[in-house]
């Protein structure tokens, strides 16, 4: 039997992630109380049991105590029972975003004034432990959910290795401002801007005739490899730090054509060359 605990920030994708667990035959439970996980799996793990995939979601609730969660994992394996855990966070500030869009109250955020940001400090303390022996973790601060069907399909279908490193690959324009959450940012300002050229104005870097454009020009190509060979030599040491997230921002002026050309070359070229998850993001295009 293959047991997946699915656990994470509250407004990180969990109940997601379970959905698409149970789309490729898993057998999900959500909210389960900490004192009945050993009893739980007592009943599915009998050895005629029809079940061989369940995934179990742990929620962080003001009406239980989560300290006790760690010791019942424990206890799953010292009766000889293997677990997988997945991991779903997010960047403080998304989680406060979501959070606000959908009006929710964060289950640990202490009333009358029921602050989120407040809720969140208190969950990423209670979950330190948890997220120390997650096997998978995924952010999805930038992560879409087609991305994330990706992943989990990678590891749970096709059975490939995975790497809890998830590159998101983000293009921008500097008069938006700089995504909070980058860790390397490159400014590609340098190139000659199609927006000057009437018939590409109104186009985006997804559209060929602003690809072709800003690709015409060796220098494009010459920072491209450099950047890749950099890279190179930086993720396997992000790898090895345990990073579990890197931000790569590409930015032009508006985030319309040179940064969405270069993103989408940068992704071509890092795309099936490592152990790691791959995403990118067009923010300042509307969808």
């Amino acid at each position: 039997m293959r047991f997946v605990i699915v656990t994470g920030m509250s407004g990180g994708g969990k109940r997601t992630a379970m959905k698409m667990l149970e789309d490729i035959g898993f057998y999900c439970v959500d909210n389960l109380p900490i004192p009945l996980i050993d009893k739980f799996v007592e009943l599915i793990a009998t050895p005629n049991s029809e079940i061989q995939k369940v995934a179990l979601g742990l929620d962080v609730r003001a009406d239980q105590d989560f300290d006790d969660a760690p010791a019942a994992l424990d206890a799953i394996k010292e009766n000889g029972y293997s677990y997988e855990i997945i991991f779903m966070d997010a960047s403080d500030a998304t989680l406060i975003k979501r959070y606000k869009e959908t009006r929710r109250v964060h289950p640990l955020a202490t009333p009358p004034a029921n602050r989120i940001e407040e809720g969140i400090h208190k969950e990423r303390e209670i979950l330190e432990v948890i997220k120390g022996k997650a096997d998978y973790i995924f952010d999805t601060t930038n992560l879409l959910t087609r991305n994330l069907k990706e992943e989990l399909d990678k590891i749970f279908v096709t059975g490939e290795n995975y790497n809890s490193l998830m590159i998101n690959i983000v293009s921008f324009g500097f008069k938006n401002g700089i995504p909070a959450d980058a860790d390397l940012v490159f400014d590609v300002r340098f190139l000659p801007n199609p927006f000057y050229i009437e018939e590409l104005k109104h186009l985006t870097g997804n559209d060929d005739p602003v690809h072709d454009y800003v690709m015409s020009f060796p220098e494009a190509t010459q920072f491209l490899d450099k950047l890749e060979d950099m890279l190179s030599f930086l993720i396997p040491g992000y790898v090895n730090e345990g990073k579990y997230q890197l931000v790569i921002a590409i930015g032009c002026t508006g985030g319309q054509h040179r940064s969405v050309t270069l993103a989408r070359e940068i992704y071509s070229r890092l795309d099936g060359k490592g152990d790691y998850g791959l995403a990118l993001t067009h923010r300042d295009i509307k969808e």
